[in-house]
């Protein structure tokens, strides 16, 4: 029967697994990276905290994707305190933690990714619900959607905890990776697949309704008298969630691609060399982000811009447009009867002939 080291501290781990780049994380580089790091988790806050925010202000964000969107934000967020944790307890202050705190400061890191995949994969299916239906928003009540919500966080909590609650090598000191000393090598060839593999899903899902909506595009072009914006805004609102979805990609498959490696037991790949800065770059995906839905979307950039300035002339502003009805459906009927919402995303109020159309209809 294998010996188990639940009692030993993270050193021993570290001595047995021959992980001694964690002495590397001291002077120049330690303190470049945690100069980097307080820069960019503070701005992941603020930013994330922002989104969250005009999500929960403006009433024309009140539907199933801006909700998942939000969550997105709270994953960024959360992504966000796992490196505050992460800092406060690496280089040489690794090899004295816990076997229980070492556990924590991964399980966070793995919980912050498990969310944002999810909640990216609940947005795909919500994105298809409503594409094939050639409208803005899908039809999930409040409800539904937050108890996706809850499902999400419910799942990334779980995987974040399963190395703790028995797939490592405490009692397999052999089977232990080099970059998590204390994960066994199967769990990392497991958990670095299955976010591959789930990866590539989603990338194929989205280029298949992007293909789908600008062949729907171009087909109701030809049928409708609409304004070309309201044509092309599920163009747009895809073109945003598939920069999310390319970020998240490029920022984290590298750093699982390591993991792979490292529990395939490549030991000729120099993967302790390139680890912090692969983690940086994971770290980067949460700062791009709240960018990308500002740049993306200028109804969420003004609603955050009003809340950074907050001058009185904004203030008046939102007190008239509160006047003003939050959504404005402008119906475009297409050959199977279907129509596309509009003023959503660009805010935008209907032209005349729309709004006379609606009182009639």
């Amino acid at each position: 029967m294998n010996e188990c080291y639940y009692d030993k501290r993270m050193d021993f781990f570290y001595n047995k697994t021959n992980t001694d780049t964690v002495d590397e994380w001291t002077g120049p580089k330690l303190i470049v990276v945690l100069c980097f790091g307080t820069f960019f988790c503070l701005f992941i806050f603020i930013s994330n905290s922002l989104v969250i925010a005009a999500v929960v202000k403006n009433k024309r964000f009140h539907f199933p994707f801006y909700y998942l969107l939000a969550n997105l934000a709270a994953a960024d967020f959360f992504a966000g305190i796992a490196y505050v944790f992460l800092m406060f307890n690496t280089g040489p202050v690794s090899k004295t933690l816990t076997v229980n705190r070492w556990f924590l400061r991964q399980g966070l890191l793995d919980t912050s990714l498990t969310a944002s995949l999810v909640n990216l994969l609940v947005i795909a299916v919500e994105r298809h619900m409503s594409i094939m239906r050639m409208k803005i928003h899908s039809n999930l009540t409040k409800k539904r959607v937050t108890f996706l919500m809850i499902s999400i966080w419910a799942i990334a909590i779980f995987m974040g905890a399963v190395p703790s609650l028995g797939w490592n090598c405490l009692c397999d000191i052999t089977a232990c990776s080099s970059l998590a000393p204390i994960y066994s090598r199967s769990y990392l060839v497991f958990w670095s697949v299955l976010n591959l593999v789930v990866f590539f899903i989603m990338v194929v899902v989205y280029i298949r309704i992007y293909m789908y909506v600008q062949r729907k595009t171009n087909v109701l072009s030809s049928h409708t008298s609409g304004s070309i914006s309201r044509r092309r805004t599920p163009v747009k609102l895809m073109k945003t969630v598939m920069t999310l979805l390319g970020a998240f990609v490029v920022c984290w498959t590298p750093g699982l691609v390591v993991l792979l490696l490292d529990g395939l037991n490549c030991t000729y790949c120099g993967i302790q060399n390139v680890k912090r800065w692969f983690l940086l770059l994971a770290l980067l995906n949460s700062v791009m982000n709240p960018i990308i839905y500002s740049y993306k979307d200028d109804e969420m950039w003004g609603t955050m811009k009003r809340m950074i300035c907050c001058s009185s002339e904004d203030k008046s502003q939102d007190r008239h447009s509160s006047r003003i009805p939050s959504t404005v459906l402008c119906k475009s009927t297409d050959t199977s009867g279907h129509y596309i919402e509009d003023g959503i995303i660009q805010g935008t109020i209907c032209g005349k002939g729309d709004l006379s159309d609606k009182g009639n209809s």
